[in-house]
């Protein structure tokens, strides 16, 4: 406040004085205005120069009337700013008196706080000099307590050197490297208290030390043989650690080797043996005496299979045990590989264990294959201990199976292709196989000779890999890997497999999936009648295309090349087309047309095929037996239904060479001829040859064949083709399959079997349907009409003669049992064609044998006979949409040649061998008179006769 003014010596002004500057009397907005009149300058700052200001603004020629009036409004600025602080001060005065004793009351407080302060100080320095001597009597009592305490560390330690402690830790605990390293210490420790008396005159280290010696070379190997077969990391990390403290780390390889060999035996003696003496049912002890070889030939083909699950259970537990040793020792290789911060301090010991680890690890591996070998040879003679020749298919099918994984076991135990196993299993597969297939085909005979062929109704999408028989081929397209594996394998798609040791590492066992994987399986390909609903034909090609779970190649298609059949499951172009009249078939759906036994043998061939995917060593026999099932079949289709020396002489080439080598192969190799009329074997001959051998089926006596009625039975007739020719089908579909497990050098025998065998099933609706044509149709009738026909008649005649109306309603009344007949079984496109074909084709031999057999014939009358032959192809072919009409050329080109000169005559006889010389000779010798002289028909006689020579 005592800067406001240089100007003037300005005080603040008293109460009494405040006072009355408040009493003024002034108008506030008056006084407002005289305060708002003063400069800015004046409120600038505190550092302002008034007098400076107001000198720098007087005129250069002063004025003393001016200066007073400004004077005077100074003043008047003055008083108001006075006034107006007197009034902010007496305002503010209350808290002014207040905040003043608050001040003093603080300084009071300060002083006080000055004189505790003093007198503290004061305190501290007397106790600072009275306790300087306790503190050093403290540290003083305090260095002989540690004195003290050292000696007690000593004397305890001293105690501790007796056997109680050590017998506690081999006995109770099993401690082995806690023992080894409390001995040690004991030695330690006397050596280093030796300076005290009771310790330099006692011996009690070296008592010690004899007793542990004595004592580990017998404890120590029993604990370490304990880890062959049931291992305990920690159980084991104790042994090591106790060879590794006594410096025998090879001493203990060595050992554990011989214990492994050894677990080996005694594990398999005993299952052997348990088996054998619950199946004796005696307490006799003799089998404990025997050999395990000997012991094995004891076991009941009853316990076999379980058996030899609990052996190979065993066998697993031990090299488990062994694997797991060896994964031990690799993980301890790594932490030890790891660099420590010591380096160079124990270099010397860092060689001696590398040596240790070298060592151990050469053991190691090289041991591999002495216990896979151990494993083998037990197993071997566990298999061929028992003839399982008689066994079931199923019990085969899980012993296979559990070979099968144990030969897994071995390949990721140690790579080995276990030649031992593979040998002796091939040599009982064999055995058995060959017992098995007799069997089956003594038993395909019976189904055949029984099968009435009705059809066996199955639903349009039916395809083989629904039956359970084939479920393994979607499960799994590698042979090698056994079925239960690869059930499991086929839910973890795009995953790399586990092996069995890193899957059963911790728990479970390989070996005990199998019997649990035997499940029934349900099946459903049966339609619930003939033929399926409406709603399910529509769904049929719908739903066809789910087939994800079905092997790639079941879904291939087969095109027959001698016959262009497409496979029944899928649709063809054909049957999209409006129904025709030569297809007659009683549903839209296109099911398979199968009978029982076709069935019967699909499965047989399903379980061939999973024996063979099992054990690919006998896969070539196999296939052989496989091939063996369908030659049967197809021999005995032929033999019931197509087997007629009237009709096969015929010449129209019903059957071809390739299929007539088939049908020669297959009497020749697998018919027995000897026992064909025979009910029991004869045991003279070539007795071995014969036993691979079949009679020859022969047709049930309820299939009729001699209705004509029901068209020779073509009902039957058609099931029986039909369903060989769906049996090829699937054989075609699993052609990759069989190449991919057939050995290599044995590739040209199933390429063989399906190009000279499996091919020709469609070729045998030709024979088969040709006797149901030519019985059909009485053709004999028709050459008696013709023979009535005079053929030398002088005029064109407009209408046909009456045996082509005859042969016409011949055909009517075929195509009207040929629809009653597809009431009872529906009758594929490609059967229709071929009987309509072979009708027609009958007819037309017909037509030409009775015009070869007319004496007399003019132009007109060759005119008349293509009228005739017009007729019949105009009015048969609304019978039928058979294109083209066989034989057409046949008929018009015989009946054309009557127009023939001489020369042209001859060529046409050279060129012309499908007609017979007797049929050549009647064209010349009807032609003879008109257009042919006597010297040109003996040229021309003569000329067929050099054509027949050949022939006789």
């Amino acid at each position: 406040m005592a800067d406001l003014s240089p100007v003037e010596n300005l005080r603040i002004p008293s109460k009494e004085e405040l006072r009355e500057l408040r009493e003024l009397p002034i108008d506030p907005q008056a006084e407002q205005e005289i305060i708002d009149s003063i400069e800015e300058v004046y409120f600038s700052s505190d550092s302002f120069d008034m007098v400076q200001h107001e000198l720098e603004k007087l005129p250069p020629e002063l004025n003393l009337q001016e200066l007073e009036e400004y004077r005077d409004t100074l003043k008047k600025q003055q008083d108001a700013v006075s006034k107006k602080v007197a009034d902010l001060i007496l305002e503010k005065q209350p808290a002014y008196v207040k905040e003043l004793e608050r001040v003093t009351a603080l300084q009071t407080n300060l002083q006080l706080a000055a004189v505790i302060c003093t007198n503290a100080r004061r305190q501290l320095r007397v106790s600072k000099e009275g306790f300087t001597e306790a503190s050093l009597g403290l540290l003083a009592n305090q260095r002989r307590r540690q004195l003290l305490t050292g000696l007690l560390k000593s004397l305890r330690t001293i105690k501790t050197l007796t056997l109680n402690e050590l017998s506690a830790l081999l006995t109770q605990e099993e401690d082995y490297p806690g023992a080894i390293q409390l001995c040690l210490e004991c030695q330690k420790a006397a050596s280093t208290f030796k300076h005290y008396s009771c310790i330099r005159y006692s011996n009690n280290r070296w008592i010690l030390w004899f007793n542990w010696v004595q004592w580990e070379k017998e404890q120590l190997d029993v604990a370490l043989s304990k880890t062959c077969k049931h291992f305990d990391i920690l159980h084991y990390t104790k042994v090591q650690l106790a060879y590794s403290l006594l410096d025998k780390t090879q001493t203990a390889m060595d050992q554990l080797h011989m214990h492994f060999t050894q677990a080996i035996h005694n594990t398999v003696f005993q299952v052997v043996l348990g088996y054998v003496e619950l199946c004796a049912g005696n307490a006799d002890t003799k089998f404990q005496k025997m050999q395990y070889k000997d012991l094995c030939t004891h076991i009941t083909p009853d316990s076999y299979i379980p058996c030899l699950m609990d052996l190979c259970k065993a066998l697993w537990e031990v090299m488990l045990s062994y694997y797991r040793t060896m994964q031990w020792h690799e993980e301890h290789d790594k932490q030890d590989a790891s660099p420590t911060p010591e380096g160079n301090s124990i270099a010397a010991a860092s060689d001696e264990v590398m040596v240790d680890r070298s060592y151990v690890k050469k053991k190691l591996e090289h041991g591999l294959t002495r216990i896979w070998q151990d494993v083998q040879l037990k197993v071997k003679s566990y298999i061929l201990g028992t003839d399982m020749s008689n066994f079931k298919y199923d019990d085969f099918i899980v012993v296979l199976d559990v070979i099968s994984r144990l030969m897994q076991v071995g390949e990721e135990f140690c790579g080995s292709k276990s030649e031992v196993l593979q040998e002796s299993v091939k040599r009982q597969s064999v055995n058995y196989f060959k017992n098995y297939h007799r069997a089956r085909l003594e038993e395909l005979r019976m189904f055949l000779e029984n099968e009435t062929w009705e059809l066996c109704p199955v639903k349009s999408n039916f395809n083989i890999a629904q039956l359970h028989e084939f479920k393994f081929m979607g499960q799994c397209h590698s042979p090698s890997i056994s079925p239960s594996r690869q059930s499991a394998s086929s839910s973890v798609p795009l995953q790399e497999e586990r092996s069995l040791f890193q899957q059963f590492l911790q728990d479970g066992n390989p070996f005990e999936m199998h019997i649990e994987h035997k499940e029934e399986e349900t099946e459903d390909v049966l339609a619930s009648n003939g033929y399926e609903s409406d709603e399910m034909e529509k769904s049929v090609y719908q739903d066809y295309d789910s087939d994800s779970d079905v092997p790639d190649e079941l879904k291939q298609d087969y095109i027959d090349e001698q016959t262009g059949d497409a496979p029944q499951n899928r649709v063809s172009k054909e049957s999209q087309r409006g129904k025709k009249k030569s297809d007659y078939n009683l549903s839209k759906a296109n099911a398979p047309i199968l009978t029982n036994t076709t069935l019967n043998v699909i499965r047989l061939v399903g379980k061939y095929m999973q024996m063979m995917n099992i054990l690919k060593p006998i896969a070539f026999d196999v296939i052989h037996c496989v091939s063996q099932l369908f030659d049967y079949y197809l021999y005995a289709v032929y033999t019931f239904f197509g087997r007629n020396d009237m009709y096969e002489s015929s010449g129209l080439g019903l059957i071809s060479s390739r299929l007539r080598t088939t049908l020669n192969r297959i009497q020749e190799n697998l018919i027995d001829m000897v026992r064909q009329h025979l009910s029991v074997p004869l045991f003279h001959g070539s007795a071995e040859d014969r036993k691979e051998k079949v009679p020859s089926p022969h047709l049930s006596q309820l299939v009729v064949l001699t209705n004509s009625g029901t068209l020779y039975g073509l009902a039957q007739r058609v099931v029986a083709t039909e369903s060989l020719v769906f049996l090829a089908e699937q054989f075609e579909s699993l052609q990759s399959h069989l190449d991919t497990v057939m050995p290599a050098a044995k590739k040209p025998f199933l390429q063989q079997f399906y190009s000279q065998t499996v091919s020709t099933a469609g070729e045998l609706r030709k024979p088969i349907y040709w006797i149901v044509a030519a019985k059909a149709i009485d053709y004999e009738q028709m050459l008696l009409l013709m023979a009535g026909v005079k053929w030398d008649i002088k005029e064109i005649m407009s209408q046909h003669n009456v045996y082509v109306d005859v042969l016409l309603k011949e055909f009517e009344q075929f195509n009207k049992r040929l629809s009653d007949v597809s009431k009872q079984v529906r009758i594929p496109l490609p059967v229709s064609n071929v009987l309509w074909e072979h009708c027609i084709r009958l007819a037309n031999r017909t037509l030409v044998e009775g015009y070869s057999n007319v004496k007399k014939c003019s132009n007109e009358g060759r005119a008349l006979m293509q009228l005739d032959f017009q007729q019949f192809l105009m009015k048969l072919e609304k019978l039928t949409d058979l294109r083209p009409i066989p034989d057409k050329e046949f008929v018009e080109t015989y009946i054309k040649a009557y127009y023939l000169t001489e020369n042209d005559m001859e060529q046409f006889i050279k060129n012309h061998r499908e007609y017979s010389m007797k049929q050549l000779a009647n064209l010349v010798n009807v032609c003879l008179g008109s257009h042919i002289n006597k010297k040109a028909r003996q040229k021309l006689l003569a000329a067929i006769d050099d054509i027949d020579r050949p022939k006789r």
